[in-house]
């Protein structure tokens, strides 16, 4: 992920100066494309670790994601 970020914003300063060639476009695109799929893996996969606590200390987590977290362990849903 980290890879991609000085490539992506390397074409998209050559896009704004307007000296970006079609295959450039091609790859600005195909760079983003890879560098958004990588980070939602990587945020659901921050989400599917999280508990939310409340400060009394109750468990409030949503039940969406409760379930969601326990298909993932192959858990039936509570």
């Amino acid at each position: 992920m980290d890879e991609l970020l000085p490539r992506i914003n390397e074409l998209a300063k050559k896009k704004k100066e307007g000296t970006i060639t079609e295959a450039e476009l091609s790859e600005q695109k195909e760079l983003r494309s890879q560098y958004l799929k990588q980070f939602r893996e990587n945020f659901r996969s921050v989400l599917m670790n999280t508990k939310v606590v409340d400060p009394e200390g109750t468990d409030v987590t949503p039940q969406k994601l409760k379930d969601a977290q326990a298909e993932r362990r192959g858990d039936t849903p509570s």
